[in-house]
């Protein structure tokens, strides 16, 4: 038995070894262009450090990260979101373009730099102009010294899921959001990959014990995953550790992780396929040539053949609603602050399609949200200052905070929380409707960062407001996030302003023992003309006056439906077809009196 002060001694001792083991792990990336073909097909993608796949961040917990940025791309803007770390501290370092920073300018170098708290399985992105379907995405991989799992097995593989294009998004976006495409149909992935190729062939050892940190790191395609001939055990969702679950088919969605226990056979004569299958629900129409799988093997024995996977009739995928949260964090049975996100998707004035919140689509602002935050005093806590066109929501220090989130749109949609994992309360099966608070919660409800939204169903989430900082919740499709299916928390932003200080503005609140807001990060702005202070709009005279703000495009005309836009949409190319036949049938005559006249009109 250890008395009370030799407890009092050993806990010190413990601190100063954590502290000794900790260490600060540098990047250095240079952003650029290379030429890849990981289906085959060859076109420019996003590397780092001139390669692609890009590679990994790792780390552990107690580790200082610092990544080190310079966009080399001579055609874009940047910038890094270190999806599912929460940032606390540092919402500054968070990298959604907008909200916590301006972009990386062409030419120009950014610090990120965090201290790592959290232990699992995360990604890193571009967060900037839907660039990350380009290349732009790698896993992020924090270990743990304490894991509780961490004598079940004997080694670790990363593997991630993805959906890939042929074309270059800025293109893709283009055609997205504009009057050719008044239904707004999402482009269609021209293949899958797992580990950015095709074909993958895993070596494994018989009557081994691997985890799998698997992550989906597509833009759309959620995907279904199994392992022929073997069982998943799981044991971690986005950076959170579960109570062990069996599993034979798991489904993530875009920016959703699982970590499984997948333990080998004892024979070695035969080999297993590893399955990636994209959900056709989520595509408007499936190109007859496109093929929604992609397979890897488990190898046991090179000299054995890879088999075809066998023939799935249904997919059947692990509820990860079931699981039970490793800690058995209790839900939060008393509510402070609950408010609803209703989801459609309409069309504006321009003819496109548009994903709105609450009868608004998202316009990023002309300041970064967080630098409004600091530069605004008392009045930060007001959310008319930060434009009605961010959907902005201010949250209390330590409140819990409900998002009761009705999709009343015909698709699956992934929700993703910057800042936070939260609690899953609800959710409802397809064609529930909206939440009528008629559900029996969880005692233990799962916890995760990025959770699905079953086509006109709901889900009811819940979490503590207990850190600080500009956080967005928005859809993980990458389509959607661009035609704006965003919503913006400003969390405890008085208590931000203490945290945080934006001392190259003459407005922000003098505060000494503030973390400074890196010059990197402000020359980003100021290179581009971008203010650092004032509203959504840049005022800084009148934090109310939000004139000049960046808006939408204006409403349909009264009495105008979307159906109306598609119809003249085809009456266009009806007509642009019947004039090129007549022009056909013109120049043909001209061709046949030019034959009688015995020449030929070129």
């Amino acid at each position: 038995m250890v008395s009370d002060s030799a407890a009092s001694a050993v806990l010190p001792l413990l601190l100063l070894v954590s502290i000794a083991m900790a260490k600060t792990v540098t990047y250095d990336f240079n952003v650029g262009w290379v030429t890849a073909q990981p289906d085959g097909f060859s076109r420019p993608t996003i590397g780092i450090n001139g390669q692609w796949p890009i590679p990994p961040i790792t780390a552990a917990v107690g580790d200082k990260v610092i990544v080190n940025v310079h966009n080399d791309l001579g055609n874009q803007t940047t910038s890094l979101h270190f999806h599912g770390l929460y940032q606390n501290g540092t919402t500054h370092m968070d990298g959604p373009v907008g909200a916590s920073q301006c972009s990386i300018p062409i030419g120009a170098s950014f610090v990120y730099e965090f201290q790592i708290d959290q232990p699992g399985t995360y990604w890193y992105h571009s967060h900037d102009s839907g660039q990350y379907p380009d290349g732009l995405r790698g896993p992020l991989i924090i270990s743990d010294p304490d894991s509780p799992y961490k004598d079940q097995y004997d080694e670790e593989i990363v593997l991630t899921l993805s959906d890939w294009y042929h074309d270059q998004m800025p293109g893709l976006l283009s055609w997205f959001i504009s009057s050719a495409n008044p239904t707004g149909a999402e482009p269609v992935p021209d293949s899958a990959l797992m580990n950015e190729t095709q074909d993958l062939k895993m070596n494994v050892e018989p009557g081994k014990t691997y985890m799998f940190r698997i992550i989906n790191i597509g833009a759309f395609a959620a995907q279904y995953l199994w392992f022929e001939g073997h069982t998943m055990r799981v044991v971690e969702v986005d950076g959170i550790y579960t109570e062990e679950a069996d599993a034979n088919m798991i489904y993530l969605t875009a920016a959703q992780r699982y970590s499984v226990l997948v333990t080998t056979n004892n024979e070695t004569s035969a080999n297993f396929a590893i399955v990636g299958s994209m959900d056709l629900d989520l595509f408007d129409v499936v190109p007859e040539n496109l093929n929604p799988n992609v397979t890897g093997w488990l190898v046991y024995n090179e000299a054995a053949p890879l088999p075809t996977p066998a023939f799935t009739e249904s997919f059947e995928p692990f509820d990860d609603f079931t699981l039970i949260p490793y800690d058995r964090e209790p839900i939060f049975d008393t509510v402070d602050y609950s408010f609803n996100l209703d989801v459609k998707m309409d069309n504006l004035g321009d003819g496109a399609n548009y994903a709105w919140f609450n009868n608004h689509t998202y316009v990023p602002p002309k300041v970064p949200t967080l630098y409004s935050a600091l530069t605004s005093g008392n009045i930060a806590t007001d959310a008319a200052i930060y434009g009605e066109h961010t959907i902005p929501f201010i949250l209390e220090k330590n409140n819990v905070v409900e998002i009761v989130l009705n999709n009343m749109d015909a698709g699956k949609h992934p929700f993703h929380l910057h800042g936070h994992a939260f609690q899953t309360v609800v959710r409802s099966a397809e064609e529930a409707g909206v939440y009528v608070n008629n559900e029996t919660f969880p005692e233990f409800p799962m916890r995760r960062d990025t959770v699905l939204a079953r086509p006109n169903g709901n889900i009811v989430l819940r979490f503590r407001a207990d850190n600080p900082g500009i956080w967005l919740f928005h859809c993980h499709i990458e389509w959607h996030v661009a035609s704006g299916l965003v919503a913006t928390m400003i969390e405890a932003p008085l208590e931000l302003q203490q945290q945080l200080s934006l001392a190259q503005s003459p407005y922000a609140s003098p505060n000494a023992s503030a973390l400074a807001i890196p010059t990197s990060h402000v020359q980003a702005c100021t290179r581009q003309g971008i203010p650092i202070a004032g509203n959504a709009a840049g005022n800084m005279e009148d934090l109310f006056n939000l004139n000049g703000e960046n808006i939408p495009p204006a409403p349909l005309p009264a009495g105008f439906e979307a159906k109306g836009i598609v119809a003249l949409v085809f009456s266009a190319v009806s007509a642009f077809v019947g004039m090129a036949v007549i022009g056909w049938y013109g120049a043909l005559e001209q061709v046949q009196r030019g034959w009688e006249q015995g020449c030929v009109m070129i």
